[in-house]
């Protein structure tokens, strides 16, 4: 069987699934339900997690070894384009040069919505500086394809608000998404469960992104592998095709040619 594979920046991952790192009890729960998800990038938030800033403190690299996934620093907490670029750059000294980067610049502390004028001035600043730059955005189809001109790896528009599990709220523009730019489309922000993993790759979406849907699960490993096979799913239909949708089946689903039929009608009762 052919591997069903997909590139990003240039290299080739077989897991359609991206899992965050923060939001665990602890550093030994994030490493299991990472294994159990099969996930090969992993988020990791500069701002709010120790990559090696604190030499006190416990640090991530000694959980997950950037040496066994590839490691997606993002910038989550930023507020301006500013701060982005800051942390960006930031992430690239801690990690050795490392260019693939998530950009998240919120326009609200309480919900998180992406602020767009500020995200694209970062992306272009980022690109010009030799970023490979993934972005969480809204999504509107008219940004999403500016981002993708603008130079972007990847887009990633939200399902619905970062942590609440609302699923997708409108599959449309997902679809008008999908339908218009070339480069991925990482569904990103809002999943619960396995079902709007599922459904996000039904739609044509290259791969999905979470962390809150698995580490405030009552049980975040066995959420893991719900979300890893959800999302193998969801992959597995999209390239299937489904039956179109029908009111009614327009003919029998069984052949009516060929049965055994007696010549003469039965008599009345």
């Amino acid at each position: 069987m052919t591997i069903d594979s997909f590139v990003l920046a240039g290299k080739s991952y077989q897991s359609r699934l991206l899992v965050g790192t923060g939001k665990y009890k602890d550093f030994e729960q994030t490493r299991e339900a990472i294994v159990e998800s099969g996930a090969e990038i992993v988020t990791v938030a500069i701002r709010r997690t120790n990559i090696g800033q604190d030499a006190n403190e416990a640090s991530l690299l000694d959980y997950v070894s950037p040496k066994e996934f590839t490691y997606l620093p993002n910038t989550a907490g930023c507020f301006s384009a500013a701060d982005a670029v800051r942390t960006a750059r930031l992430a690239r000294e801690l990690l050795d040069g490392h260019q693939l980067v998530k950009l998240e610049i919120f326009g609200s502390p309480t919900n998180l919505y992406p602020n767009m004028p500020e995200t694209l001035a970062a992306t272009k600043e980022l690109v010009a500086d030799g970023f490979d730059v993934m972005v969480y955005c809204s999504d509107d189809p008219v940004q999403a394809k500016m981002l993708e001109d603008m130079g972007c790896v990847a887009v990633m528009p939200l399902a619905s608000i970062i942590g609440s599990g609302m699923g997708i709220l409108n599959p449309w523009n997902i679809r008008l998404i999908l339908d218009q730019i070339s480069v991925p489309v990482l569904l990103d922000a809002g999943v619960g469960t396995a079902s709007d993993a599922a459904i996000g790759m039904e739609l044509g979406c290259d791969a999905v992104l979470m962390n809150s849907a698995l580490a405030y699960a009552n049980d975040p490993i066995r959420m893991a592998r719900a979300m890893r096979r959800a999302v193998q799913a969801g992959r597995d239909a999209y390239l299937a095709g489904r039956m179109p949708k029908k009111h009614y089946l327009a003919e029998a689903s069984s052949p009516t040619t060929g049965l055994i039929h007696t010549s003469a009608a039965p008599a009345a009762k």
